[in-house]
């Protein structure tokens, strides 16, 4: 029974201002499935198809690093990295979109704000950030560099974990955040730049161009979902009957990043094997 209470807690954070299960499907496209025992409210249909297939991209790209790693732990990792923000865009498409009204409003006076698929996607997101950051290790560092950044990305990921599962079990909001996400990945990023700009500029190789590539279009990403979410388009489109949420211009800009990585970083990524000084 103490278990279950504590599972149930995200329950008790609300949509600030509260939000009714009839204005949650006012503000988004709400279509009721009935057919034979299946009876169901589906959110945002064009949105799920869109994330569902990112997801299945992440997870097909993922596979095919692991398939073609030859024994090349940078690879390997990548394909991890790869497989984790799969299951995250499956998780987050379960949640902010296809069951959304299910999953967080029905049977409710009011709806909730998230949803332990939710804290599934941040933490498996963050995770795969940090497996990106190993396979970083392994393509442009070795030595005592190499090891230092493992251990980063294995801290990184545990201090996430906590952190993520206290604020869900709390509850306290913030800690079950995508900015909260964003804050633990962005030092990744950082490190993806220094460390990959700096064999470019030495060796001009075509897998740390690539790495460049990658970074720049997940800074472009994370610039245009935030950029469309502050000036509420999202919105001022729903009023003329037309749904593009902040969400869709994230995932359409990860599709084209995954198909970029799969093309341009599947070519070249491989592991060093040269010490590397900064």
């Amino acid at each position: 029974m103490i278990g279950a209470a504590l599972f149930n807690r995200l329950d008790s954070i609300p949509y600030s201002p509260l939000i009714t299960p009839k204005a949650f499907c006012e503000n988004q496209p709400c279509v009721n499935i009935h057919s034979g025992s299946l009876d169901f409210i589906l959110n945002q249909p064009t949105s799920t198809a869109i994330v569902y297939i990112l997801g299945a991209m992440w997870i097909a790209a993922g596979l095919y690093f692991l398939r073609s790693r030859g024994g090349q732990r940078s690879r390997s990792w990548w394909g991890v990295a790869l497989l984790l923000g799969g299951a995250a865009a499956l998780s987050a498409g379960t949640s902010y979109q296809a069951f959304g009204y299910e999953i967080k409003c029905a049977g409710r006076e009011f709806c909730a704000w998230t949803s332990w698929w939710e804290v599934a996607y941040l933490t498996l997101q963050a995770a795969s950030m940090d497996a990106m950051l190993i396979a970083l290790a392994y393509a442009c560092a070795a030595g005592k560099l190499r090891k230092a950044l493992i251990c980063y990305a294995v801290a990184n990921a545990a201090a996430h974990f906590a952190v993520t599962a206290i604020g869900a079990l709390t509850p306290v909001k913030f800690m079950i955040s995508f900015e909260l996400m964003i804050l633990f990945s962005t030092p990744n990023l950082a490190l993806f730049f220094i460390l990959s700009g700096w064999r470019y500029s030495k060796y001009r190789q075509a897998m740390d161009l690539s790495l460049l590539g990658a970074g720049v279009w997940l800074v472009v990403t994370t610039g245009a979902y935030f950029a469309y979410m502050t000036l509420g388009i999202t919105q001022k489109l729903w009023k003329q009957g037309i749904w593009f949420s902040d969400n869709d211009t994230l995932h359409i800009f990860m599709i084209i990043w995954i198909i970029y990585i799969t093309i341009a970083l599947g070519r070249h990524l491989k592991d060093t094997a040269s010490p590397q000084k900064l």
